[in-house]
């Protein structure tokens, strides 16, 4: 359904010297995501996990390699055509529009004005107070609203790709599990493909398959029972990265 082929993106940076020289960020990766999945890319602070799921939006411009959405090439799409085709981000730090409401914004990405239908969209990500739908979606929000209102505005247009990047920032820990159990229900009612780049816990255990990104390079894919010896590995992590932090048994030796 989502199709990533061979992708390279390289970056320019400067030594102390003033040279020139070229950073690869990814290394020729390549992965099909399939409709109805949940999946969880995770590994090393500066693997390149997040650089892929940007790629894919379409926010940086691969150096090289193809993606293909349905069988169709969007490659060279802007952000803009990528959104109308279907493809959906969540940054991890969401965007603050002084001057619009939540309703207005809502009501933008829901396609409609209808009283009902955005009270049904605020039900599911846990909003219960109406009176939300008129806030400012500024910087008087805290950061577990500004998260509700992204992914409100993300479940409101019923992409066929989901993509979240850190989701859990700024979310308490008692609002991360119905968090993961509404995008997994997302996933499956609507047929889409849902990424999640996370080192939380919980979404690498939700997920029906979990990508390890390293050096650039897809290194694993699978489940968490199969993934845990790696994520484990003092050598290839640190286990407060992978696991956002969480003392776990299966997160240190």
């Amino acid at each position: 359904m989502l199709e990533v082929n061979d992708i390279f993106f390289s970056i320019e940076e400067k030594e102390n010297n003033g040279n020139i020289y070229k950073k690869d960020i990814l290394n020729g990766i390549s992965y099909s995501f399939q409709r109805g999945k949940f999946y969880a890319i995770t590994g090393p602070n500066g693997s390149g996990k997040t650089t892929l799921a940007k790629v894919v939006m379409g926010i940086y411009n691969q150096t090289s390699g193809s993606i293909l959405l349905e069988g169709n090439d969007i490659s060279d799409m802007s952000i803009t055509n990528r959104a109308k085709q279907g493809i959906a981000y969540g940054f991890q730090h969401p965007a603050r529009f002084k001057g619009m409401k939540f309703r207005d914004l809502l009501s933008i990405a829901a396609k409609s004005d209808k009283e009902d239908d955005l009270v049904k969209i605020l039900i599911g990500v846990g909003i219960c107070s109406l009176d939300f739908l008129d806030k400012e979606v500024s910087n008087k929000l805290s950061g577990g609203e500004i998260k509700k209102v992204e992914l409100a505005t993300i479940i409101a247009q019923n992409p066929k790709v989901a993509i979240y990047d850190e989701p859990d920032t700024g979310i308490d820990l008692w609002t991360i599990g119905p968090m993961v159990e509404l995008l997994k229900k997302e996933c499956k009612d609507n047929n889409n493909v849902t990424v999640v780049v996370s080192h939380n816990e919980k979404f690498l255990e939700a997920a029906d398959e979990i990508i390890i990104v390293n050096k650039g390079k897809i290194v694993f894919k699978g489940d968490i029972a199969a993934a845990m010896p790696l994520l484990r590995d003092m050598d290839f992590c640190n286990w407060k990265n992978i696991c956002g932090g969480v003392m776990d048994v299966r997160c240190h030796r």
